[in-house]
């Protein structure tokens, strides 16, 4: 079973995102957003092969990929994350609302 690992960057991702749904929403929200997206994370230890590469063509030929992510049932953030195989390692780069531009 692959180990993830969350990059700073994609730490504070989630901080921002946090805070805007506390702001903007509830606490609530905000903490069951938080809790539901560690849960996706966790979730790449059983085959992250199954998620899509990144559209950025750039970084899929890198072999970036993403999981969609949301609380409701459209997707509003994208995990996205390196898979090296031979580390038998997901690395978290970046967690970024779907309104952002490409990376």
């Amino acid at each position: 079973m692959p180990k993830v690992e969350i990059t700073e960057l994609s730490r504070a991702d989630i901080q921002e995102a946090y805070d805007w749904w506390s702001e903007n929403h509830s606490a609530i929200q905000a903490t069951e957003w938080y809790e539901q997206l560690f849960k996706a994370i966790a979730s790449l230890q059983q085959m992250p092969e199954r998620c899509p590469k990144v559209p950025e063509a750039e970084l899929s030929r890198g072999g970036v990929r993403q999981l969609l992510f949301g609380l409701g049932a459209r997707p509003t953030h994208r995990i996205v994350f390196h898979f090296d195989i031979d580390a038998d390692t997901v690395t978290i780069l970046r967690v970024r609302h779907h309104g952002q531009g490409e990376l």
